[in-house]
């Protein structure tokens, strides 16, 4: 039974914790302080406000036109009244500035850009921004299904004073940077995907002069050819009379075989997350699924490539048993977060909490066909990076809620 506030206080005043749950204590009391009240016709900036940091410190929002970023930084309201009305709030409670002070304003688009008001990256280490812009899509599509953009900007900003720290530019390409599903960003690396030239571009960002580094790696699936640019030199990579790497032996004939297989459905890789460091899981899917997600049922393959030894380590496809199996068991695994934010490690999911586990368990018994609900949950796969909330209220051994409300909460 959940107790009032005053006999956790007290219970948390005379008894020890067991080592390691002083903070899965401490979050209970989440349960006594919950949103209670709203306040109506606050008067506040025209801008679109994107969303807050993890941790708090920022609130992110852009003007109107797209053109400028505003960052400010939440305050505290406090007052003094002898009033006895409990819901009794100053006439400067509706007032924005009460609780947000402006840090800086600073422009980021040019005149033929905007600011992509979907997409925002937090990078926690190093208190950096990074947000993207972009011209308008072409008319007509430069490839069947992959629009075309003339210019797409990635602005690393530093948000303790708004200084524009690097850039990086990709030109006549395509992102699909909605909710970051083309960008991922683990640590200090940060993969791009390009659906139109089918290249993932790993970069790093780096505390010096110019925080963005030129490419450390660039990894290319062309026909199911693997190719990295960094070790183009190796004895076990061939070319042929073009210059064209390609693999030989056994491995070029397994990737040959999986080729054959997926080639009549044309097959494009279309999403993509780091798994750690090394790994990352690449989804190969149509065109669709790439520019939306709208593609639950179709055939999909998920592969893990590993960096280092440029290697397939797995393959599946969306239809697998075994890949679901592993999902079931090891969610946290796919959901990569923030390794000095201990905040993060507190995240709901249905590998960590037997509530998330149940619920998962009931949408899976009401399914009519279990291939069917295996691609379905596939579908979510890989997942979009930093699409997690650390909040205690999404908590789901503190609270319940409707998963399909919390998804649009975080995605709106």
């Amino acid at each position: 039974m959940k107790s009032n506030i005053t006999a956790r206080i007290f219970d948390r005043e005379i008894r020890s914790r067991p080592p390691g749950t002083n903070v899965h204590f401490a979050r209970r009391f989440y349960e006594n302080i919950v949103p209670s009240y709203t306040i109506y016709n606050v008067d506040c900036p025209d801008h679109s406000f994107r969303k807050f940091t993890d941790d708090g410190q920022y609130l992110i929002s852009f003007s109107r036109n797209h053109q400028d970023l505003i960052v400010y930084r939440p305050t505290c309201l406090s007052f003094c009244t002898n009033n006895t009305d409990s819901d009794y709030l100053p006439p400067k409670a509706n007032r924005f500035g009460s609780f947000f002070t402006q840090l800086y304003s600073i422009s980021l688009a040019s005149n033929n850009e905007f600011i992509c008001k979907d997409f925002f990256l937090y990078v926690e280490s190093n208190r950096f921004g990074l947000f993207a812009t972009q011209t308008a899509p072409a008319p007509a599509p430069a490839i069947q299904g992959v629009p075309s953009i003339e210019k797409i900007t990635f602005h690393l900003v530093r948000m303790e004073d708004g200084t524009i720290l690097d850039q990086k530019v990709l030109c006549n390409d395509f992102v699909n940077i909605t909710h970051n599903m083309g960008v991922f960003l683990y640590d200090d690396l940060l993969a791009i995907l390009s659906l139109r030239y089918q290249t993932i571009h790993i970069l790093q960002i780096r505390d010096s002069v110019s925080p963005v580094s030129q490419f450390i790696l660039s990894i290319i699936l062309q026909n199911m050819g693997i190719v990295d640019k960094t070790k183009q030199s190796d004895s076990h990579v061939s070319q042929d009379e073009n210059g064209i790497p390609f693999l030989s032996g056994i491995k070029q004939r397994l990737l040959s075989f999986i080729y054959r297989k997926i080639w009549d459905e044309e097959r494009d890789h279309n999403l993509v997350q780091f798994l750690d460091r090394h790994h990352l899981l690449i989804k190969l899917g149509s065109v669709d699924g790439g520019v939306q997600r709208n593609t639950d049922l179709h055939r999909a393959f998920l592969a893990i490539y590993n960096m280092e030894t440029t290697e397939i380590v797995a393959f599946y496809e969306n239809s697998a048993d075994e890949l679901y199996q592993l999902f079931e068991k090891f969610s946290d695994h796919f959901h990569t977060t923030l390794r000095n934010a201990s905040y993060m490690n507190f995240i709901s999911s249905h590998s960590n909490n037997i509530h998330a586990l149940e619920q998962l368990r009931v949408i899976k018994n009401k399914a009519s066909s279990f291939p069917q609900f295996v691609k379905k949950m596939m579908a979510s796969l890989p997942f979009s990076c930093q699409s997690q909330s650390p909040s205690p209220y999404f908590d789901q051994s503190l609270f319940r809620f409707d998963e399909k409300v919390r998804y649009a909460y975080l995605h709106a």
